[in-house]
């Protein structure tokens, strides 16, 4: 990790970002969820598989505590090609996606959406830090802690498991 990536956040809870239509949103609003964190675009070849079960388990933990944070990302072969909101209603017209789809974000480089520095020094992946595609995914338990990194090949509903642990519904 390099200077340029630290982050003096020491809770998920201390960012503010921004949601499709700009609006300033308090992450400490996510305060007792636990929420799966995807950098998402609509025209990659995991966007069907990945929102469909992103929605599938949205549908299936939100009364018990889960809430999924789409951030859309135009960094891998330029997949979000589109304005923020124009991602937003791709998700919820297609996908009937009800969890939050925020701003467009970068999720590596000098210019990286703070959270993402923050998700990414949590928990390294295979390749270090830096974020290799679209759709990976953090685990965030009740208390801000990052718990999980997945992959872009790995399912949503490959971490159903740990999702059900983090809600103590096992």
């Amino acid at each position: 990790m390099g200077a340029s990536e630290s982050v003096p956040q020491k809770s998920i809870y201390e960012f503010t970002v921004k949601d499709s239509k700009g609006k300033d949103v308090d992450l400490s609003i996510y305060k007792g969820k636990v929420l799966l964190i995807v950098n998402v675009a609509s025209k990659c070849g995991f966007t069907d598989s990945n929102y469909s079960q992103l929605t599938d388990l949205y549908n299936k933990y939100k009364h018990k505590g889960l809430e999924i944070l789409a951030f859309p990302c135009n960094q891998f072969l330029k997949q979000e090609p589109g304005t923020s909101q124009e991602a937003h209603e791709f998700a919820c017209t297609r996908y009937k996606a009800e969890y939050p789809i925020f701003q467009k974000v970068r999720v590596n480089g000098p210019n990286a959406e703070p959270l993402y520095k923050f998700l990414k020094a949590s928990k390294t992946g295979y390749f270090g830090s830096r974020i290799k595609w679209n759709f990976t995914k953090f685990l965030v338990d009740t208390e801000g802690n990052v718990i999980g990194r997945y992959s872009p090949t790995t399912s949503p509903m490959a971490i159903e498991g740990d999702i059900k642990n983090a809600l103590g519904d096992v």
